[in-house]
């Protein structure tokens, strides 16, 4: 295959993008209706694409068309020029004003409800005109938003080789998590705490099917009790947070969320030690993939964030966290 016969003069950027179009409606005359061109316009360019290559980019059936195996590995082509064009954009403007930008961050629930907005807040105040896009998600679909090239990086407990060997990873911190209550609750007063002694009270828990129960079941049946009946199941931390706050009920979080949180946040930490191994946290990207400019910073943000975590592991009282931000402030003028 001659490059300037074959490829050079007769594949554009624009059929790239009309392929692409027509991919993800799974419709000719819808894709021509999102790009605001003809229909035999659409038609013509696929011909034509497949002509220059030389093989059946798309299957044509009665509830539209889908990419054939050759049509799937052009459209992850196209999908990764358009990215790096995007990104060589993005690099450009940032080079001529480096206060504008954007990055797109993915994390999991606890992440998303202490590290990331700290960090988000962080930049924000330094450069007002950066826009963040934060996405919250388990990490299957962080994997897949990453693949897809929806978002710049993510933040999630280790993934180790569960999701394939084309992710880079970054070890962060170690995540440890704590028994909590709300500040009026009867045990946030105790100083001698048994794990067994809370078996009765009203919990509120996630569903224990997925990688955050296991760890939770772990905790107690290392402890050597069985896990308690939870009176309110929720994977949504904010439910569960806000139902700790009110004072009747117990539950775990992750460390970074306590301490980056610790300002707004009406809990306590019950002073039991879980016999729960702490799991590494890391930053996630896709290999081989250039990151821009504005992503770079906020891993160098996220980095000087996670240095202030105690080395313990334990969140830091409201006093400390402030002289904390105090210093951190400080420290980037």
């Amino acid at each position: 295959m001659q490059w300037t016969d074959r490829i050079g003069r007769r594949v554009k950027l624009r059929d790239l993008h009309i392929l692409l179009a027509v991919a993800q409606s799974g419709s000719m005359a819808q894709a021509a209706d999102r790009l605001a061109i003809s229909h035999p316009v659409v038609s013509k360019t696929i011909s034509d694409l497949e002509h220059a290559l030389g093989v059946r980019l798309l299957d044509r059936t009665p509830r539209g068309v889908e990419p054939t195996m050759y049509g799937r590995a052009f459209l992850n082509c196209g999908t990764t020029v358009f990215d790096e064009l995007r990104r060589g954009v993005q690099e450009i403007e940032f080079l001529s004003d480096p206060t504008v930008g954007e990055v797109r961050i993915g994390g999991t629930g606890p992440l998303m409800e202490g590290l990331v907005p700290a960090v988000i807040g962080r930049l924000a105040d330094r450069y007002p005109r950066i826009a963040f896009h934060a996405f919250v998600g388990d990490s299957p679909t962080l994997f897949r938003m990453l693949r897809d090239r929806k978002i710049d990086l993510a933040i999630s407990r280790t993934w180790r080789s569960l999701f394939g060997e084309d992710f880079a990873t970054e070890f962060l911190f170690d995540e440890d998590m704590f028994v909590v209550a709300g500040v009026t609750n009867r045990w946030a007063r105790r100083r001698r705490i048994d794990l067994a002694d809370l078996l009765e009270e009203p919990w509120v828990m996630p569903e224990l099917d997925n990688a955050l129960g296991a760890r939770i079941i772990e905790g107690f049946r290392s402890a050597g009790v069985t896990v308690p009946t939870a009176q309110v199941v929720s994977n949504d931390m904010a439910v569960r947070t806000r139902l700790v706050e009110s004072g009747r009920f117990l539950t775990m979080l992750p460390g970074s969320m306590l301490h980056f949180g610790v300002a707004r946040l009406s809990v306590k930490i019950v002073p039991i030690t879980l016999p729960i191994k702490s799991q590494p946290v890391e930053i996630i990207t896709l290999k081989n993939r250039t990151p821009n400019a504005v992503s770079r910073l906020f891993v160098d943000e996220l980095r000087a964030a996670t240095k202030l975590l105690r080395p313990n592991g334990l969140p830091p009282t409201k006093k400390a966290a402030s002289a904390d931000r105090r210093k951190a402030k400080s420290k980037s003028r």
